[in-house]
Protein backbone atom coordinates (compact mmCIF):
# COMPACT_ATOMS: atom_id res chain seq x y z
CA UNK A 1 0.00 0.00 0.00
CA UNK A 2 1.52 3.50 -0.80
CA UNK A 3 2.53 5.67 1.83
CA UNK A 4 0.31 9.10 0.52
CA UNK A 5 -3.10 6.36 1.01
CA UNK A 6 -1.94 5.01 4.20
CA UNK A 7 -0.82 9.18 5.28
CA UNK A 8 -5.14 9.59 3.99
CA UNK A 9 -6.45 6.79 5.58
CA UNK A 10 -4.65 7.22 8.81
CA UNK A 11 -6.59 10.99 8.89
CA UNK A 12 -9.64 10.44 8.40
CA UNK A 13 -9.97 7.23 11.03
CA UNK A 14 -8.04 9.44 13.14
CA UNK A 15 -10.75 12.38 12.75
CA UNK A 16 -13.03 9.95 14.19
CA UNK A 17 -11.66 9.20 17.49
CA UNK A 18 -13.21 10.09 20.49
CA UNK A 19 -11.97 10.52 24.02
CA UNK A 20 -14.00 9.83 27.46
CA UNK A 21 -14.47 12.69 29.70
CA UNK A 22 -11.35 11.24 31.75
CA UNK A 23 -9.57 10.81 29.44
CA UNK A 24 -8.74 7.42 30.26
CA UNK A 25 -10.20 5.41 27.08
CA UNK A 26 -10.25 6.00 23.00
CA UNK A 27 -13.39 4.86 21.69
CA UNK A 28 -15.36 4.54 18.02
CA UNK A 29 -19.02 5.49 16.88
CA UNK A 30 -20.18 2.47 14.74
CA UNK A 31 -22.06 5.06 12.28
CA UNK A 32 -18.46 6.79 11.99
CA UNK A 33 -16.74 4.00 11.56
CA UNK A 34 -18.97 2.66 9.03
CA UNK A 35 -18.45 4.85 5.43
CA UNK A 36 -14.62 4.21 6.62
CA UNK A 37 -14.74 0.53 6.14
CA UNK A 38 -16.57 0.54 3.16
CA UNK A 39 -20.06 -0.13 3.64
CA UNK A 40 -22.99 1.47 2.19
CA UNK A 41 -25.49 -0.29 3.90
CA UNK A 42 -26.36 -0.02 7.62
CA UNK A 43 -28.03 -3.38 8.02
CA UNK A 44 -25.17 -5.14 6.27
CA UNK A 45 -22.37 -3.41 8.55
CA UNK A 46 -24.19 -3.79 11.72
CA UNK A 47 -24.00 -7.97 10.36
CA UNK A 48 -20.41 -7.65 10.72
CA UNK A 49 -20.78 -6.01 14.31
CA UNK A 50 -22.54 -8.83 15.28
CA UNK A 51 -20.06 -11.21 13.88
CA UNK A 52 -17.51 -9.69 15.65
CA UNK A 53 -19.30 -10.20 19.02
CA UNK A 54 -19.60 -13.09 18.16
CA UNK A 55 -15.90 -13.76 17.60
CA UNK A 56 -15.42 -11.91 21.01
CA UNK A 57 -17.75 -14.41 22.98
CA UNK A 58 -15.75 -17.14 21.16
CA UNK A 59 -12.73 -15.97 22.71
CA UNK A 60 -14.32 -16.10 26.02
CA UNK A 61 -14.30 -12.08 26.26
CA UNK A 62 -17.00 -9.93 27.41
CA UNK A 63 -18.91 -8.40 24.62
CA UNK A 64 -20.56 -5.45 26.30
CA UNK A 65 -16.43 -4.54 27.53
CA UNK A 66 -16.03 -3.63 24.09
CA UNK A 67 -19.40 -3.18 22.37
CA UNK A 68 -22.35 -0.91 23.24
CA UNK A 69 -25.71 -0.53 21.62
CA UNK A 70 -26.65 2.92 22.27
CA UNK A 71 -29.20 5.08 20.50
CA UNK A 72 -28.69 8.38 19.13
CA UNK A 73 -31.17 11.32 18.05
CA UNK A 74 -30.02 12.29 14.11
CA UNK A 75 -31.27 15.14 12.17
CA UNK A 76 -33.29 14.92 9.43
CA UNK A 77 -33.42 16.62 5.97
CA UNK A 78 -36.98 17.99 6.77
CA UNK A 79 -35.34 19.15 10.30
CA UNK A 80 -37.22 17.43 12.86
CA UNK A 81 -35.08 14.51 14.52
CA UNK A 82 -35.11 10.87 15.12
CA UNK A 83 -33.66 8.08 17.10
CA UNK A 84 -30.98 5.70 15.43
CA UNK A 85 -28.93 2.71 16.27
CA UNK A 86 -25.68 3.09 16.82
CA UNK A 87 -22.58 1.38 19.25
CA UNK A 88 -19.48 2.56 20.69
CA UNK A 89 -16.84 0.63 20.29
CA UNK A 90 -12.93 0.06 21.76
CA UNK A 91 -10.23 -0.16 19.97
CA UNK A 92 -10.22 -4.19 20.15
CA UNK A 93 -14.05 -3.94 19.02
CA UNK A 94 -13.22 -2.07 15.83
CA UNK A 95 -10.26 -4.49 14.90
CA UNK A 96 -12.66 -7.85 15.18
CA UNK A 97 -15.03 -5.97 12.63
CA UNK A 98 -12.31 -5.10 10.61
CA UNK A 99 -10.80 -8.65 10.76
CA UNK A 100 -14.02 -9.31 9.03
CA UNK A 101 -14.29 -7.41 6.77
CA UNK A 102 -12.81 -8.24 3.00
CA UNK A 103 -8.49 -7.19 3.61
CA UNK A 104 -7.96 -6.92 -0.54
CA UNK A 105 -10.48 -3.99 -0.33
CA UNK A 106 -7.88 -0.66 0.99
CA UNK A 107 -9.19 0.47 3.75
CA UNK A 108 -9.93 -2.63 5.07
CA UNK A 109 -5.86 -4.06 5.08
CA UNK A 110 -5.37 -0.22 7.03
CA UNK A 111 -8.18 -0.63 9.43
CA UNK A 112 -6.93 -4.01 10.54
CA UNK A 113 -3.66 -2.56 11.27
CA UNK A 114 -4.63 0.64 13.01
CA UNK A 115 -6.65 -0.89 15.27
CA UNK A 116 -4.46 -3.39 15.75
CA UNK A 117 -1.60 -1.33 17.41
CA UNK A 118 -1.41 0.94 20.52
CA UNK A 119 -0.26 3.61 18.52
CA UNK A 120 -1.71 5.77 15.88
CA UNK A 121 2.38 6.53 14.78
CA UNK A 122 1.68 6.23 11.09
CA UNK A 123 5.26 5.02 10.60
CA UNK A 124 4.45 1.80 13.02
CA UNK A 125 1.05 1.53 11.17
CA UNK A 126 3.04 1.51 7.69
CA UNK A 127 5.12 -0.77 9.21
CA UNK A 128 2.44 -3.64 10.03
CA UNK A 129 0.92 -3.58 6.98
CA UNK A 130 3.96 -4.27 4.70
CA UNK A 131 4.49 -7.01 7.64
CA UNK A 132 0.66 -8.40 6.79
CA UNK A 133 1.47 -7.73 3.30
CA UNK A 134 4.11 -10.19 3.33
CA UNK A 135 2.34 -12.94 5.72
CA UNK A 136 -0.43 -12.91 3.22
CA UNK A 137 1.37 -13.20 0.11
CA UNK A 138 3.64 -15.85 1.56
CA UNK A 139 0.31 -17.55 2.08
CA UNK A 140 -0.94 -17.28 -1.82
CA UNK A 141 2.29 -18.78 -2.60
CA UNK A 142 1.56 -21.95 0.21
CA UNK A 143 -1.78 -22.39 -1.70
CA UNK A 144 -0.89 -21.95 -5.61
CA UNK A 145 2.33 -24.76 -4.85
CA UNK A 146 -0.62 -26.86 -2.93
CA UNK A 147 -2.74 -27.04 -6.03
CA UNK A 148 0.60 -26.98 -8.03
CA UNK A 149 1.46 -30.10 -6.73
CA UNK A 150 -2.01 -31.84 -6.61
CA UNK A 151 -2.48 -30.81 -10.62
CA UNK A 152 0.71 -32.30 -11.31
CA UNK A 153 0.40 -35.54 -9.21
CA UNK A 154 -3.06 -36.17 -11.32
CA UNK A 155 -0.61 -35.34 -14.19
CA UNK A 156 1.59 -38.23 -13.84
CA UNK A 157 4.23 -36.66 -11.27
CA UNK A 158 5.04 -37.56 -7.57
CA UNK A 159 6.27 -35.51 -4.85
CA UNK A 160 9.43 -36.16 -5.69
CA UNK A 161 9.13 -34.87 -9.02
CA UNK A 162 7.32 -31.76 -7.80
CA UNK A 163 10.28 -31.02 -5.82
CA UNK A 164 12.90 -31.54 -8.40
CA UNK A 165 10.18 -29.23 -11.28
CA UNK A 166 10.31 -26.24 -7.86
CA UNK A 167 14.02 -26.48 -7.56
CA UNK A 168 14.76 -26.48 -11.57
CA UNK A 169 11.91 -23.15 -11.54
CA UNK A 170 13.81 -21.88 -9.11
CA UNK A 171 17.21 -22.18 -10.86
CA UNK A 172 15.49 -20.73 -13.69
CA UNK A 173 13.96 -17.53 -11.56
CA UNK A 174 17.30 -16.79 -9.69
CA UNK A 175 19.43 -16.95 -12.98
CA UNK A 176 21.33 -20.02 -12.41
CA UNK A 177 21.30 -20.37 -8.82
CA UNK A 178 19.41 -23.34 -7.50
CA UNK A 179 17.20 -23.86 -4.17
CA UNK A 180 20.29 -25.09 -2.19
CA UNK A 181 22.09 -22.31 -3.40
CA UNK A 182 20.12 -19.43 -2.50
CA UNK A 183 19.88 -20.93 0.80
CA UNK A 184 23.87 -20.92 1.14
CA UNK A 185 23.76 -17.77 -0.25
CA UNK A 186 21.17 -15.42 1.80
CA UNK A 187 22.39 -18.07 4.93
CA UNK A 188 19.29 -19.95 5.25
CA UNK A 189 18.64 -23.24 7.38
CA UNK A 190 18.66 -26.02 4.48
CA UNK A 191 15.46 -27.29 6.46
CA UNK A 192 13.63 -24.30 6.12
CA UNK A 193 11.47 -23.31 2.86
CA UNK A 194 13.22 -20.78 0.76
CA UNK A 195 10.12 -18.73 0.54
CA UNK A 196 10.08 -18.32 4.13
CA UNK A 197 13.09 -15.88 3.90
CA UNK A 198 12.72 -13.97 0.55
CA UNK A 199 11.05 -10.45 0.57
CA UNK A 200 7.06 -9.71 -0.58
CA UNK A 201 8.17 -8.89 -4.47
CA UNK A 202 10.51 -12.30 -4.88
CA UNK A 203 7.25 -14.32 -3.19
CA UNK A 204 5.15 -12.73 -5.53
CA UNK A 205 6.85 -13.72 -8.19
CA UNK A 206 7.50 -17.02 -7.34
CA UNK A 207 3.64 -17.30 -7.14
CA UNK A 208 3.17 -15.94 -10.37
CA UNK A 209 5.22 -18.49 -11.76
CA UNK A 210 3.70 -21.39 -9.74
CA UNK A 211 -0.18 -19.98 -11.10
CA UNK A 212 0.60 -19.43 -14.25
CA UNK A 213 2.06 -23.36 -14.59
CA UNK A 214 -0.63 -24.78 -12.92
CA UNK A 215 -2.96 -22.81 -15.32
CA UNK A 216 -1.30 -24.32 -18.56
CA UNK A 217 -0.67 -27.74 -16.77
CA UNK A 218 -4.85 -27.66 -16.65
CA UNK A 219 -5.38 -26.04 -20.11
CA UNK A 220 -2.82 -27.99 -22.19
CA UNK A 221 -2.97 -31.44 -20.38
CA UNK A 222 0.79 -31.36 -20.32
CA UNK A 223 1.68 -34.75 -18.55
CA UNK A 224 5.42 -36.17 -17.46
CA UNK A 225 7.83 -34.51 -15.26
CA UNK A 226 9.91 -33.55 -18.62
CA UNK A 227 6.95 -31.94 -19.95
CA UNK A 228 5.72 -30.06 -16.83
CA UNK A 229 9.76 -28.93 -15.81
CA UNK A 230 9.52 -27.35 -19.01
CA UNK A 231 6.61 -25.42 -18.88
CA UNK A 232 7.64 -24.01 -14.97
CA UNK A 233 10.73 -23.50 -16.08
CA UNK A 234 9.63 -21.27 -19.10
CA UNK A 235 7.33 -19.51 -16.83
CA UNK A 236 9.87 -18.74 -14.15
CA UNK A 237 12.46 -17.30 -16.91
CA UNK A 238 8.94 -14.93 -18.06
CA UNK A 239 8.77 -13.73 -14.52
CA UNK A 240 12.40 -13.23 -14.63
CA UNK A 241 12.82 -11.55 -17.86
CA UNK A 242 9.50 -9.14 -16.34
CA UNK A 243 11.68 -8.23 -13.51
CA UNK A 244 15.11 -7.83 -15.24
CA UNK A 245 13.32 -5.30 -17.57
CA UNK A 246 12.91 -3.20 -14.54
CA UNK A 247 16.51 -3.75 -13.37
CA UNK A 248 15.52 -6.74 -10.68
CA UNK A 249 17.47 -9.54 -10.59
CA UNK A 250 15.69 -11.40 -7.21
CA UNK A 251 18.63 -13.66 -6.27
CA UNK A 252 20.48 -10.58 -5.46
CA UNK A 253 17.66 -9.26 -2.94
CA UNK A 254 18.45 -9.30 0.47
CA UNK A 255 16.63 -11.97 2.60
CA UNK A 256 13.72 -10.74 5.05
CA UNK A 257 12.81 -11.53 8.33
CA UNK A 258 12.09 -15.38 8.70
CA UNK A 259 7.78 -15.45 7.60
CA UNK A 260 7.39 -17.46 10.71
CA UNK A 261 8.58 -15.15 13.25
CA UNK A 262 6.55 -12.62 11.72
CA UNK A 263 3.45 -14.95 12.21
CA UNK A 264 3.98 -15.41 16.08
CA UNK A 265 4.59 -11.85 16.58
CA UNK A 266 1.65 -11.22 14.96
CA UNK A 267 -0.95 -13.81 16.86
CA UNK A 268 1.31 -12.84 19.75
CA UNK A 269 -0.28 -9.06 19.22
CA UNK A 270 -3.60 -10.02 18.70
CA UNK A 271 -3.69 -12.19 22.09
CA UNK A 272 -2.16 -8.57 23.89
CA UNK A 273 -4.62 -6.62 22.07
CA UNK A 274 -7.40 -7.72 24.05
CA UNK A 275 -6.28 -7.82 27.01
CA UNK A 276 -4.63 -4.08 26.79
CA UNK A 277 -7.42 -2.67 25.23
CA UNK A 278 -9.62 -0.31 27.57
CA UNK A 279 -12.92 -1.75 28.31
CA UNK A 280 -16.01 0.95 28.23
CA UNK A 281 -17.94 1.86 31.14
CA UNK A 282 -21.06 1.85 31.77
CA UNK A 283 -21.49 5.72 31.84
CA UNK A 284 -20.19 5.98 28.64
CA UNK A 285 -22.69 4.86 26.79
CA UNK A 286 -25.61 6.64 29.50
CA UNK A 287 -23.95 10.02 27.91
CA UNK A 288 -24.66 8.63 24.68
CA UNK A 289 -28.19 8.51 24.86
Amino acid sequence: MEEKIIEKLKLMFDDIVHISSDCSIEYWCARELQPLLGYSRWENFELAIKRAMESCKCSKIEALDHFRDVTKMVQLGSGSTRKVKDYILTRYACYLIAQNGDPRKEEISFAQSYFAVQTRKQEIISDRIKLMERVEVREKLRESEKRLSKSIYEHGVDDAGFGRIRSKGDRALFGGYSTKDMKAKLEINEKRPLADFLPTLTITAKNLAAEMSNYNVNQKALYGEITITDEHVQNNESVRDMLGKRGIQPENLPPDEDIKKLERRVKTEEKKLSKESSILPVELAKNQI
